[in-house]
C-alpha cells in the first residue's frame, strides 16, 4: 500500500511540475508551488526527487514525451496516410491551446529554451523527447513508401514546424498559425510522397 502511495504522490509532484512548466516556464516554477498545486507533503519532493528541480522537470519533461508519442500513435490508429495522422495531431494541440485560453504550451520547448544552455541534463532530456516524436513519424513515412534518410528529414521538418506553430499560437492567441502548419505539412508530405514515388 506504501510503494502505490508513494508512486501516486511521484506522479502528482511530476503531473504538477509539467502543467506549472506549461503555464510559467521553467524558471517560474518553485519547488513549493508544485508541492502546494499536487497537493503534497512537503518533505515528498526530495523523497522522491532527491536531486530536487533538475530530477523533477527531467520527469516532467519525459511525462511531456510520452503524452506527445501516444497523441501520434493514437491519431495512427486506422488506413490513414501520414497527412492524415499529422493533422489529427495539430487538431489535438490546437484544442488544447484553444481549451486552456492559450496558457498552456510545449514544456519541452519550454525547457529548451531556458535551460538547454545551463542544464546538461535537461538539454538531454529535450533532446530525447523531441527525437520521441521524430522517430515514430519517421517509421510512418517510412511505413508509407518514403526512403529512410528522406523520412528522417521530413519529420524532422514537421516536428519543427509544429513546435514553433505552438509557440506563435500562443503568442497571437490564435490556432490559425498551428492550422497553417497543418496545411503546410500536408503540402509538403504530399510532395515528399511524389519524390519518393
Amino acid at each position: 500500500m506504501t510503494g502505490t502511495k508513494g508512486a501516486e504522490t511521484s506522479s502528482r509532484l511530476a503531473e504538477s511540475m509539467l502543467e506549472l512548466i506549461q503555464r510559467h516556464g521553467y524558471s517560474g516554477t518553485g519547488l513549493n508551488a508544485v508541492v502546494e498545486h499536487a497537493g503534497a507533503p512537503k518533505g515528498s519532493l526530495y523523497f522522491h526527487y532527491p536531486q530536487g528541480k533538475e530530477e523533477l522537470g527531467q520527469k516532467a519533461v519525459e511525462l511531456a514525451a510520452a503524452r506527445f508519442g501516444s497523441l501520434v500513435a493514437g491519431s495512427a490508429s486506422g488506413p490513414v496516410t501520414a497527412g492524415e495522422v499529422l493533422g489529427r495531431v495539430v487538431g489535438e494541440l490546437a484544442g488544447m491551446l484553444d481549451g486552456s485560453d492559450f496558457q498552456l504550451g510545449c514544456p519541452v520547448s519550454v525547457v529548451t529554451l531556458e535551460m538547454g544552455g545551463e542544464s546538461e541534463r535537461l538539454r538531454n532530456a529535450c533532446a530525447d523527447a523531441f527525437e520521441s516524436w521524430v522517430a515514430p513519424v519517421s517509421e510512418l513515412l517510412v511505413a508509407q513508401g518514403r526512403p529512410r534518410a528522406v523520412a528522417r528529414a521530413l519529420a524532422t521538418a514537421v516536428v519543427g514546424m509544429v513546435e514553433g506553430a505552438v509557440i506563435m499560437s500562443r503568442a497571437r492567441r490564435s490556432t490559425e498559425p498551428l492550422h497553417c502548419a497543418a496545411q503546410a505539412i500536408a503540402v509538403l508530405l504530399a510532395e515528399g510522397a511524389e519524390a519518393s514515388a
